[in-house]
């Protein structure tokens, strides 16, 4: 058994989603587990650099996780020929200029969503990368969770016949950040950083809906900033003009409708931070984060419609949980390892930068559906 060294430059691990998930619980995991295996029983071992603006910040969390190397030097970092992949978890505003860097310097890339600001730059940054013969990917760590690979098979098995519609709840009270802290960066809700969960968001629903219900055909959003103060990380005060909620209803190829809202301002009673019940008309579902329940045709109750009495019936009750059957690892793990065994061993690998293209031609179509009050279409792409 070899032990293949790969090395990556990582930027934007100083923030949330890039420490938490991208580096300690995808890249430090990997390095505990010994590395990511091969078919041929080799394994690939991670080595990153972490690069970014805080230096100080930088050196205290390689310190704390056992990583060698950091740095503020992009360019510096880029034309090292040591390492050949470059990731990025910094903020939207600035990946079209840094995935153009490492692309133009020969880097394979990968990144967070959405891929870019606009569909314009995420076109020219995904055929940049197919010009440049690089490999290159976006995170779409949502088709890796528990629930949805349970809804997944659901479907590949016919659970559902044919499609109905799909309802998806997504969001949770992110505090104003006077009262408690906020839990998400203040630039998410200033517009002119790359804010607003319309960017944000859509771009998962994205790829959730493509790869678990069908092509999209056509979407009518309403955006909303519902909160118009906030506090920024140093507890001044803010115009957060960027939106906050977004309500999307998208038509999909062969007439089943999906509803989802997203919101950072509604406060959760439900069974998870996402959910998603899909109707057919064979059977149902009702899935989260990690746990999916089904109720199928011939074990559907007859509800009684009856306001002049209290409800008795414990509908949650009547509906048959899935299984666990087998061990599933982190979504973003799980995709990095992927990711990794594209670039050394060339095994497959579906989640290129022209899937994020889609992503981001959809919420650039919810903003005009939007501004204009009305659908519109879904063209198909050519990337």
């Amino acid at each position: 058994m070899a032990i293949i060294r790969l090395g990556l430059i990582l930027h934007g691990v100083t923030g949330r989603m890039g420490y938490n998930q991208h580096l300690v619980r995808s890249i430090c995991a990997i390095r505990a587990d010994g590395g990511v295996p091969l078919p041929n029983g080799d394994r690939i071992m991670p080595d990153p650099i972490l690069v970014g603006r805080n230096e100080e910040k930088l050196k205290s969390i390689a310190k704390d996780h056992g990583i060698a190397r950091v740095g503020t030097d992009i360019s510096a970092a880029l034309a090292s020929r040591e390492d050949t992949v470059f990731f990025d978890a910094g903020s939207t505003a600035m990946r079209t200029m840094l995935l153009t860097q490492a692309i133009e310097a020969g880097k394979h890339v990968y990144c967070e969503k959405p891929i870019a600001d606009t569909l314009d730059d995420a076109l020219m940054i995904a055929q940049l990368a197919a010009r440049a013969g690089v490999c290159n990917g976006v995170v779409q760590d949502k088709l890796f969770l528990p629930g949805l690979l349970k809804l997944r098979a659901l479907r590949d098995a016919g659970f559902f016949g044919r499609l109905l519609s799909v309802r998806g709840e997504f969001g949770y009270w992110v505090f104003e950040g006077d009262l408690q802290p906020a839990q998400r960066p203040s630039w998410n809700y200033r517009k002119r950083d790359g804010g607003g969960i319309i960017l944000d968001m859509l771009p998962h629903w994205r790829y959730v809906v493509d790869n678990l219900f069908g092509d999209i055909t056509a979407v009518s959003c309403h955006g909303a900033t519902h909160i118009h103060e906030r506090f920024d990380e140093q507890g001044h005060p803010y115009l957060a003009d960027a939106d906050d909620a977004a309500y999307t209803t998208l038509e999909l190829n062969g007439g089943a409708i999906v509803q989802i809202n997203s919101s950072w301002a509604t406060r959760v009673r439900r069974d998870d931070l996402v959910t998603f019940q899909v109707d057919g008309v064979l059977g149902s579902a009702m899935a989260g984060l990690t746990r999916c329940y089904t109720q199928h045709r011939v074990n559907t109750p007859r509800p009684i419609w009856n306001p002049d009495i209290p409800q008795t019936e414990r509908f949650s009750e009547q509906w048959t949980e899935v299984p666990d059957t087998r061990e599933v690892q982190n979504g973003f793990k799980a995709q990095w390892s992927d990711f990794m065994r594209h670039v050394v061993a060339g095994t497959p690998w579906s989640h290129t930068l022209a899937e994020g293209v889609k992503g981001v031609q959809l919420a650039e179509l919810a903003h005009r559906s939007w501004a204009e009050r009305r659908w519109i279409p879904v063209p198909e792409l050519e990337v």
